[in-house]
């Protein structure tokens, strides 16, 4: 898969990428995480006090990684842009915890309500009267009658997830090309809230709700329809790569929906997750990719040309080679982690790190050894969570 200038453009690309990552995007994500922390911390509810604060201790590393997208944006939208990303991050991994908890007396009540709070992230101007709701006079912010916790027994959250929203949507709504990208971002959120909620039925009702869903959208994608699943329900990417793309004035309609369309790769590329994480999703009653395939080497092999086409796909983007970094560091994360040296996982994940040698070999020397450290530190292990 990977050439000699391949290799070159896409190591160049990790190098400014690291560059411009510690020099000026991690500074701004120490400082909105230290804000979303503080706010987290002063939810009244102790439930989702609890809930809020656990999720940023435990995966803060979702936004740092999530962040390096807005190494793609001009310096001078650098800011914003991480802003965007990291309060988008933060949302949407609160969220998805709080879907995962009991509604209270009404058992329809399925999480929807609190995944439209995505959608409304990225939802520019339609004209409502959004004075007070933190945005900028031009994006959406939040519908003050909108009611994400409706039906559930905690619901007093001091305005944490209406500040996720508006900090998400002002900062969007002040980047160059917020209008071009806002149809493309909002149905990947649209898209994403969905597979989320089949994803949670999934345990108790059993895969056939799925398929139902993911088999006709996916046709057309080259995307089987597991994969899909995979990738929409980690949409959260496509969202940042889209919002990092927001801030370049040349971006048009096209591009952003071809980087939606490889970010839906990408994103997909997340099944990793279920191979490394078997044995614990197996004990915890979580149903995991590896289930939703027949024959589990039917899953390896679908990753492989995964991460070809997606390769293939990028090089034909602007900062195409930045996508095939991240696309390299995605696959990297899972397979660095201990259990990806299961019987199960090892076989299984190395049709994909082959199709990415020689170009993984660095970046999967870097995870293994950020891994050490904080096994070191006494770190809590870090689980980037789509599903």
């Amino acid at each position: 898969m990977t050439n000699r200038w391949l290799t070159a453009r896409a190591s160049g690309a990790l190098a400014l990428a690291n560059v411009r990552y510690w020099s000026t995007v991690a500074p701004i994500v120490r400082g909105q995480l230290t804000r979303w922390s503080e706010r987290a911390g002063a939810i009244g509810d102790p439930v989702l006090r609890g809930l809020a604060s656990g999720k940023l201790r435990d995966e803060h590393f979702n936004a740092q990684v999530a962040a390096t997208l807005a190494t793609l944006a001009p310096r001078c939208n650098r800011a914003r842009v991480v802003e965007a990303i990291v309060a988008l991050q933060v949302l949407y991994d609160y969220v998805d915890v709080l879907t995962e908890q009991p509604a209270g007396s009404e058992p329809s009540i399925d999480g929807r309500q609190l995944l439209e709070a995505l959608g409304d992230a990225v939802a520019l101007d339609d004209g409502r009267d959004r004075r007070g709701l933190g945005g900028d006079g031009r994006g959406l912010g939040t519908d003050s009658a909108r009611d994400y916790y409706a039906g559930r027994a905690h619901s007093d959250d001091g305005g944490y997830l209406q500040a996720l929203v508006a900090t998400v949507n002002s900062a969007l709504a002040g980047l160059p090309n917020a209008d071009t990208i806002a149809p493309v971002a909002q149905a990947s959120a649209a898209r994403c809230a969905e597979a989320q909620i089949l994803n949670h039925h999934a345990s108790r009702t059993g895969i056939d709700e799925l398929r139902k869903w993911a088999t006709p959208r996916a046709a057309g994608t080259g995307l089987d329809w597991q994969q899909f699943l995979a990738g929409a329900t980690a949409s959260v990417l496509a969202i940042g790569a889209l919002i990092a793309a927001a801030a370049d004035p040349a971006t048009t309609l096209k591009d952003a929906e071809e980087i939606d369309a490889l970010y839906l790769s990408i994103g997909a590329l997340t099944m990793l997750d279920s191979l490394v994480d078997f044995q614990e999703d197996l004990a915890a009653g979580r149903l995991g990719y590896v289930q939703y395939y027949d024959d589990p080497v039917q899953l390896a092999s679908g990753l492989a040309t995964l991460a070809r086409d997606a390769v293939a796909r990028a090089r034909m983007l602007p900062n195409g080679a930045h996508h095939i970094v991240t696309l390299v560091g995605i696959v990297a994360y899972y397979a660095s982690a201990p259990t990806a040296k299961t019987d199960l996982a090892q076989p299984l994940s190395a049709p994909v790190r082959a199709e990415l040698a020689p170009l993984i070999t660095p970046t999967l020397a870097l995870m293994r050894g950020w891994r050490t450290a904080k096994q070191v530190r006494g770190g809590r292990r870090h689980r980037v969570r789509y599903a």
